[in-house]
């Protein structure tokens, strides 16, 4: 198939176009042109302004694409902005666990229906990530019926190549030392590794199914866990404090996605701990290099 990614360059969306690319399709990525990548000859490249509706045209709008991978779409404007701008067979939408307003253990898709939420077309600085996420998922799904499309919904993506440091800030604090303002050290929290991320939205474009679709790694973990494992392998204690720096996962109660669509599908996710401990190893060893 030929497949246009859009944000392929770094994070899960490289893992989506290694794993694109490992398949057989045909990738082209589309980038401003600012970010290097490592694919080489194996996919060809169209630099795009994506806000820009006229520069989407003379670019990607000329060529017909059998999937559209979308990895950057926040809002309702840049999806509009993008599907009136090109034609392909198939998109498929990154989204977030963050459309749902009421997260707890086992959010299921149903929990968030596009469809009947108040369409409103906006910018991504218009209003909270939530909710320019919700307004994009509106967009294609009221707009774009007759497009066979697909949300996929992820919970915290985290990797080695996470560039957003999110779950490493717990770990770098612990080595240097310096106290934490934590507020839900026990709550039980679902991720989602960055290379499965990758290899399950490169799954979704080769299926035909449409609607949302959750994706997220089997189990679950307290924060009080990884501190618990980050303390028994470095030796040092944890500094608890209300002037500490807050936490990056602050406000996050105990939520995981439920998987039951994509495995009644035939997707296999693993499980969490089979993968996390390790990670977290590597983490410990980039916070003492950088001593």
């Amino acid at each position: 198939m030929k497949v246009l990614v859009l944000g392929g360059t770094r994070f899960f969306g490289k893992h989506l176009v290694d794993s694109l690319i490992s398949k057989g399709h045909e990738v082209t990525i589309a980038t401003r042109g600012k970010a290097k990548d490592n694919f080489g000859d194996k996919v060809d490249r169209i630099i795009i302004e994506r806000t820009n509706s006229d520069s989407l045209k003379e670019t990607i709008g000329k060529h017909y694409y059998d999937v559209v991978c979308d990895n950057i779409a926040y809002c309702s404007n840049d999806v509009k902005a993008l599907l009136d701008s090109l034609k392909c067979g198939r998109y498929v939408m990154t989204s977030s666990a963050s459309v749902y307003e009421n997260q707890h253990l086992l959010t299921s898709e149903n929990e968030f229906e596009p469809l009947s939420h108040d369409l409103k077309w906006c910018s991504r600085e218009d209003y909270r990530y939530a909710e320019v996420k919700r307004q994009a998922e509106s967009a294609l799904f009221q707009e774009y019926p007759k497009l066979q499309a697909v949300a996929v919904r992820l919970p915290y993506v985290i990797g080695e190549d996470d560039y957003t440091n999110r779950l490493y800030f717990y770990v770098e604090q612990i080595i240097n030392g310096n106290p934490m303002n934590l507020d839900n050290i026990n709550e039980q929290i679902g991720f989602i590794n960055s290379a499965e991320a990758g290899e399950f939205l490169a799954w979704v474009a080769e299926q035909k199914f449409v609607g949302p679709i959750n994706g997220n790694n089997i189990g679950t973990i307290s924060l009080k866990e990884i501190i618990d494992y980050v303390e028994h392998k470095t030796k040092i204690k944890a500094i608890y404090s209300s002037e500490g720096l807050e936490g990056s996962y602050n406000g996050q109660e105990s939520f995981s996605l439920d998987i039951d669509r994509a495995s009644n599908l035939g997707y296999c996710f693993t499980e969490l701990n089979t993968w996390i401990y390790e990670l977290l190893d590597k983490y410990i060893n980039r916070a003492n290099s950088a001593l």
